[in-house]
């Protein structure tokens, strides 16, 4: 048998020649709108301001200015507060927040400020009218009879909704209209709002569903309309709310073998009839924290529809030394987007202490991705699955996806690699309670429906569980006052492993190409963190998971992670377990001319020499035991030609995201 390869500089000679996609969109703040293709919209910037609020009377101006600098530096045209701008609403609160703001409000950014369940109340009826109507945009479109609440705006072609807190489900419909409406007009979709349908600690699918009133339908009867909607627009949902960052794919078709449509019987690339084959999710982030307090991670993964991409909090307590300052971006370029977070910490806990840390931000890239609205995408499930559930729906932990086919009928797929390298979360326990005759759930049973009918997966050995197989177990019942039944059900404390949303995507072909552009995203988020439910750093290679994380009922396992792995969170240093890429051209006549390329900062560069592309065919094992090459190629990427087919066709190992295309020799 092949033995591993255990030395970094043995796998990682086969990335050198590859700088990854966004370290150089990182490196200037104009990089991400440098393209070389001639899009039919100018680019536009979208910053994502998280919960201002400082405690009492006050906004926790230190932060916000800190984070709206960051966002001043990446050339954000538009910020967007996701509510709890204040604590309280006070006239002074919102002096301190007009007097950050309005310094970069002169500096040409737009705000699309939505309101936070700390800004209801008279705050609305007097001072969130009274301030915010100077920042939302005289063109902005406003929902009938919710004026200042609910509204949108169009910047090139991105239509941006904002929604006040608890407003998505009296203004769903509305939504629709706006989408219906401006169709064909824009090809990128932003809903904004305080709190979201998911959540990591609230979301409106737990408070206003399984612990909802009795008879509030409102969202009760559309929350699959919802999803299949955002799916349908591949809507980027931002919000607040939490204090802690999340990002996460909420699927708009359940997971479970009593779903014939559910989303594992979906292709996984490009189909004759269907084209390039796109998820039915959309990608839900929660912003981050701005303020002088953060939140423990509580319930979890609801994995029934959500898959858990990245996950990082710190809440100063329980062995988190810090808060976090979150500053995320959204790059928009024509088809394209490229998503950026950062992330610096701070210990400050009042104005009155001063910017300390944040005097001089020490900001790390946490996350990112880059796609287009012509992609493929799968997920890649972290290699701590039990071996025997690996083949049930779809657990897929490897690098491995079908073809993804560009216009100029260029294709492309992922071939081979598993992935070593993931981050770890534990979450804390909480319950759910039901109460007869107020609450939707009126006993034990009814209770426990709702919960696996909406938000967890109830394990069994054809559906399992992959946090744990007691997801939701029995609590108390008792009586009130008036003899109603009430009580609870438990969602023990449990360890989450993060996926990976990896997209291959299809750019033009630009001038120095001889093909279309491919972009392979999502391999670079996961150094091997591990952190407890309160932002603790804890020793993924050292500490087990909680007892009954696993699917078996025992707890997720120390994990050998191999010594390329940083177990940090710096995304520029992270590589990622090899995996192998396979380019075809159907451009046969050239082919000896081509060499396969990444752009690396800007520049189109092979990733080995012609004299250096092996003549053979590609072995899953290469990503283990690369290919020997001659001497003089050993600074170079691993590039293979497999002269014994058909059509032209490459493949190379990599580490990283990547941006690829053929050029001329």
């Amino acid at each position: 048998m092949k033995t591993r390869l255990s030395h970094s500089l043995k796998v990682s000679a086969c990335a050198l020649a590859i700088t990854s996609l966004l370290s150089a969109c990182n490196s200037s703040s104009s990089s991400s709108n440098d393209r070389e293709q001639d899009p039919a919209h100018s680019p536009v910037s979208i910053g994502l301001l998280p919960d201002t609020q400082g405690g009492g009377w006050a906004v926790a101006m230190h932060p916000m200015e800190a984070v709206l600098a960051k966002h001043q530096e990446q050339g954000v045209d538009v910020v967007i507060p996701v509510g709890d701008l204040t604590d309280n609403g006070s006239t002074e609160e919102w002096r301190q927040w007009r007097e950050v703001a309005d310094k970069y409000r002169e500096m040409g950014m737009e705000f699309l400020p939505v309101m936070g369940n700390h800004e209801t109340s008279w705050a609305y009826t007097v001072e969130w009218i009274d301030n915010m109507r100077h920042y939302i945009p005289e063109d902005a479109v406003h929902m009938p009879s919710a004026e200042w609440l609910n509204y949108y705006i169009i910047r090139e072609n991105v239509l941006m909704i904002g929604l006040a807190y608890y407003n998505l489900p009296i203004a769903f419909g509305w939504i629709q209209d706006v989408l219906a409406q401006h169709e064909g007009e824009f090809d990128h979709v932003v809903i904004a709002s305080h709190d979201g349908l998911i959540g990591a600690k609230y979301g409106q699918t737990r408070e206003q569903i399984v612990e909802g009133t009795k008879d509030d339908n409102r969202l009760f009867d559309i929350h699959k309309e919802i999803r299949e909607t955002f799916a349908e627009h591949d809507v980027i949902w931002v919000q607040g709310h939490e204090h802690m960052y999340q990002r996460s794919q909420v699927h708009a078709r359940v997971l479970g073998s009593n779903d014939p449509g559910g989303r594992n019987a979906e292709p996984l690339a490009s189909t004759p009839s269907g084209g390039n084959y796109r998820m039915p999710s959309y990608t839900q982030i929660i912003s981050g924290n701005a303020s002088y307090k953060g939140y423990e991670y509580r319930y979890g993964e609801r994995e029934l529809i959500q898959d858990v991409i990245l996950h990082k909090m710190d809440t100063m307590k329980d062995g988190s030394e810090h808060y976090d300052a979150n500053a995320s971006v959204l790059h928009f370029n024509d088809q394209r987007v490229d998503y950026l977070a950062f992330s610096a910490p701070h210990t400050i806990n009042s104005n009155e202490e001063g910017p300390k840390e944040l005097a001089d931000p020490q900001w790390t890239l946490i996350d990112q991705f880059s796609r287009t609205t012509n992609r493929c995408e799968s997920l890649v499930y972290p290699n701590s699955i039990p071996e025997g559930q690996r083949p049930i729906l779809n657990h897929i932990v490897e690098f491995k996806t079908n073809d993804c086919v560009a216009d100029d009928g260029s294709s492309a797929r992922l071939i081979g690699g598993t992935n070593d390298v993931f981050n770890r979360v534990d979450t804390t326990e909480r319950s759910l309670s039901f109460h007869e005759g107020f609450k939707r759930a009126e006993s034990m049973n009814d209770l426990m429906r709702l919960s696996w009918q909406f938000l967890f997966t109830k394990h069994a050995s054809w559906d399992v569980n992959l946090n744990g197989n007691n997801r939701i177990i029995p609590g108390s019942q008792g009586e009130d006052e008036t003899g109603a039944k009430t009580g609870n059900v438990v969602i023990p404390a449990t360890t989450i492993d993060m996926k990976k949303h990896v997209t291959l995507s299809w750019l033009p072909k630009e001038p120095a190409t001889a093909s279309d552009v491919l972009l392979v995203s999502g391999v670079q988020i996961h150094g091997g963190v591990y952190q407890s439910a309160y932002g603790k750093w804890k020793n993924i290679e050292k500490h087990q998971g909680y007892h009954g994380s696993q699917p078996d009922g025992s707890a997720k396992a120390p994990v050998e992670l191999p010594d390329y792995a940083t177990q940090n969170w710096n995304v520029e240093q992270i590589k990622s377990s090899p995996f192998g890429i396979e380019f075809t051209t159907e451009n046969l006549a050239n082919a000896s001319n081509l060499l396969l390329a990444a752009k690396q900062n800007g520049e189109w560069l092979p990733l080995a020499s012609a004299e250096c592309v092996l003549d053979l065919p590609w072995d899953e094992d290469y990503t283990i035991a690369p290919p020997a090459v001659a001497q003089e190629c050993a600074d170079q990427a691993i590039v293979g030609y497999d002269s014994q087919v058909d059509d032209g066709r490459w493949w190379t190992i990599a580490q990283t995201d990547m941006e690829l295309a053929l050029i001329s020799k």
